[in-house]
């Protein structure tokens, strides 16, 4: 660790352990939902909208959140969307109902996008040029830390009760003192408004503009629908809780190996491995594993998974950078999120009607289609065009687990 980064994170560690305390509530709530909604006996493809209707709010958040921080500031606008988020937490228990859901997840998911940015642009504020790229790497792995977290509190109650959704109502009402109290400087400023062309961005990274688009279509489905496949898999609340984090934790540990591997070589080839190891494993899970199998090995499939496709879109975002102008930097991330957020918008609800025609497996059909065309997508592009020197590729950096409209700049 650098002089630089020891004399910064001190000031940093405040809005880390806010952030850190709401990315532990919100994957708490996201789990805790989509069981919750199978025990209120919703369907596949109503529980796949309500963890739809999140990223809508998310990308919704990412677009506009910037504008009520430039109208009130940074610490009022925290408290205001705390405030509002943790409400609705528990709002879900007062009104049972699929449309209600709905609309109160796609609430929260606008709150989480404008505290997530409120946290961004105030580390933005106090990096460097020198330090950019290792305060991102912390952030982005306290996020994969804090979401392990959060699935592994919801054995802590009954999801049929209230402790839960009270849990997730304290925890995000916490992440305000750390905040609150923070002695790092505000910005001036919200984010930048920053002109996206995605046509432009498509002519510059074609694979990289759909490869976004089906990253959130694979993780969205996943951790939205995922615990109800663990359910209807025999899996008990515990063991679904394991089960969920098992794919975070294997996405943290193979996040800086395959993004030290795509630094050198074609950032495309590692992602074609990565998806058609996704691929793979999820077909064997429907053809090779018996309902009898321990369940361990359960544990260790998803962790597999989870270690393929959660990196993938930092290796997106890093390949995306290498075809980019230096100046286009903030441009093509803004863009690459909107088309992530609108993956991750039509995934749950593509993914809940499969299960609700074809069952369980549905869930794992959607996913494998999803990384399937990756893979072939990637290997044609491949084809196509080159890979960058390796003097003209940007180092690699992960990306934070919820993505939102703002980037880590170099002041």
């Amino acid at each position: 660790m650098t002089s630089s980064l020891r004399a910064t994170l001190p000031t940093l560690f405040a809005l880390l352990l806010g952030y850190a305390l709401m990315q532990v509530g919100n994957t708490l709530q996201g789990t805790l939902l989509s069981v919750r909604g199978s025990i209120e006996q919703f369907t596949p493809t109503e529980i796949g909208a309500v963890g739809s209707a999140f990223w809508g709010g998310i990308v919704i958040g990412s677009l506009y959140a910037g504008r009520v921080i430039q109208q009130v500031g940074h610490t009022r606008t925290f408290a205001a969307l705390a405030a509002v988020a943790a409400s609705t937490a528990l709002f879900h228990l007062l009104v049972i109902s699929p449309a209600v859901w709905i609309a109160a997840r796609a609430l929260t998911g606008f709150c989480f996008a404008g505290l997530f940015i409120v946290v961004e642009s105030w580390l933005n504020a106090s990096v460097t040029a020198q330090t950019r790229g290792q305060v991102l790497s912390v952030y982005g792995m306290t996020g994969l830390i804090a979401g392990i977290g959060g699935q592994m509190l919801l054995p802590a109650g009954d999801p049929y009760g209230y402790r839960l959704f009270c849990f997730v109502a304290i925890l995000i009402c916490l992440a305000l003192v750390p905040t609150a109290l923070s002695r790092a400087t505000a910005p001036a400023h919200a984010v930048s408004d920053t002109k996206i062309n995605l046509m432009q961005l498509y002519r510059q990274s074609p694979f990289g503009v759909v490869a976004a688009v089906l990253c959130g279509v694979t993780t969205s489905s996943f951790f939205a629908l995922g615990p109800i496949w663990a359910q209807e898999r025999g899996l008990d609340t515990a063991e679904i809780a394991i089960f969920m984090a098992c794919g975070t934790l294997g996405g943290f540990a193979t996040t800086y190996p395959l993004g030290w591997l795509s630094d050198r070589m074609d950032r495309r080839h590692v992602i074609i491995g990565a998806s058609a190891m996704a691929a793979a494993i999820l077909l064997a899970l429907i053809h090779f594993v018996p309902l009898t199998v321990p369940v361990w090995l359960i544990f260790l499939y998803v962790a597999v998974f989870g270690g393929s496709v959660i990196p993938t879109y930092s290796i997106v975002t890093a390949h995306v950078n290498d075809m980019v102008k230096p100046g286009e930097f903030v441009a093509a991330a803004g863009g690459l999120l909107i088309l992530q957020g609108v993956g991750a918008t039509v995934g749950p609800i593509i993914a809940g009607v499969a299960m609700t025609e074809f069952g369980r497996l549905g869930l794992l059909y959607v996913v494998i289609i999803a990384q399937t065309l990756m893979a072939i997508w990637g290997a044609y592009r491949s084809l196509r065009r080159a890979a960058p020197s390796s003097e003209k590729k940007e180092t690699f950096v992960p990306e934070p687990s919820i993505p939102v409209g703002t980037q880590l700049e170099a002041s």
